[in-house]
């Protein structure tokens, strides 16, 4: 038998989650004589925390069921295969899965993904080469596509999706990519390393105002990861026939009261705008295009990508609860069996919000 220490959720929050609303478990995992057939077990090297996973922490209906209280939390993760009775899925594979938030994994190989580490760093297909990757590509393509000479702006411009989409949005013919971001620090990376050409600190105040200066005859494109006052300054900024890509709204996800909807929604109607819901489940089928678009662009250094770090599964609550605060610069991660105790940023993949990024 093999120890494995897993996450699990103890309680359910009301507002933002706290160290205490998780517990850390040690568990057994069977060994390689005890797999059923089919079943492979993964040593997991990396997990991803993700906003959508606070939705998963409340006990109401959604798209994906909610956490379990007193279960190991899940989301996407990556290891190495160290037992296998999957012939498809050989020992030594490094594989993709959404078991996270354990040290160990048994899983049938039908749900995981063999991933090639020859065409970039495996963490990258937790990030870029991930379902965040696929989330800016699908969102601007599919969801609300960008078209030639298109101005674009996007929320959450430092974080996971947002690092991407505007570098995604400039290879599809836009004109002019806006993003908005947390604090100085950030603003600076969207236009020293993201390639914006106009970085808007919400921190500042005067969100509206800013979309003005930086896009005075408006906007066609918005890809929204934030809602509330992103999503209302987006709405008065729309040009007719625009798109609105509904990513996400993580400024409400802790919320306690029902939080105010924009209140200029009849604007979209007036500018024949369209507002799409977006979830990136339904676009996997557009993965292996994704994959094969940007692996080569990552490898020669045309896609900048970043990451932050977290070491040690002990303190992936720690990360989780930093992405609802904006702790990170593109893809949180936690790096799984390495020395505990230490926290890193790294820069561009090399790689590395306020809660919108």
């Amino acid at each position: 038998m093999t120890l494995s220490r897993e996450i699990r959720l103890a309680a359910r929050p009301t507002g933002e989650p706290t160290p205490a609303d998780f517990e850390l478990a040690t568990t057994q995992v069977p060994g390689e004589g005890e797999l059923a057939e089919g079943q492979i077990l993964v040593r997991n090297t990396w997990m991803s925390v993700d906003p959508y996973m606070r939705g998963r922490m409340d006990d109401v209906p959604s798209y994906i069921p909610p956490f379990r209280l007193g279960a190991p939390l899940e989301g996407s993760a990556l290891g190495e295969v160290v037992a296998s009775h999957a012939p498809g899925v050989p020992v030594g594979a490094t594989v993709t899965h959404f078991l996270g938030w354990r040290e160990y994994a048994v899983l049938d190989a039908a749900a995981a993904t063999v991933v090639d580490t020859s065409i970039a760093p495996a963490d990258a297909y937790l990030g870029p080469l991930g379902t965040t990757g696929l989330t800016a590509y699908a969102a601007l393509t599919r969801t609300a596509p960008v078209r030639e000479g298109d101005v674009v702006f996007i929320s959450a411009a430092a974080g996971a999706v947002g690092s991407v989409a505007g570098q995604i949005a400039r290879e599809l013919g836009a004109s002019r990519v806006i993003g908005s971001a947390g604090g100085p620090a950030k603003t600076k990376k969207l236009l020293d390393s993201f390639g914006y050409d106009a970085a808007i600190d919400y921190r500042a105040g005067g969100l509206p105002e800013q979309l003005a200066q930086a896009a005075p005859d408006g906007v066609d494109v918005y890809l929204d990861s934030v809602g509330g006052d992103h999503l209302e300054a987006a709405i008065g900024a729309i040009r007719p026939g625009g798109r609105i890509a509904l990513v996400g709204a993580i400024s409400t996800y802790n919320a306690t009261e029902p939080p105010p909807g924009p209140n200029n929604l009849f604007h979209a109607a007036k500018q024949e705008a369209t507002l799409r819901g977006m979830l990136v489940t339904s676009h996997l089928d557009l993965f292996p295009e994704w994959i094969g678009r940007a692996a080569p662009l990552l490898a020669d250094g045309s896609l900048r990508t970043e990451r932050t770090v977290v070491d040690g599964i002990e303190r992936a609550p720690e990360a989780f609860l930093g992405v609802l605060r904006g702790a990170n610069t593109g893809k949180m991660l936690v790096r799984i069996g390495a020395v505990t105790g230490s926290h890193a940023v790294t820069g561009a993949h090399a790689v590395t919000g306020s809660h919108e990024g």
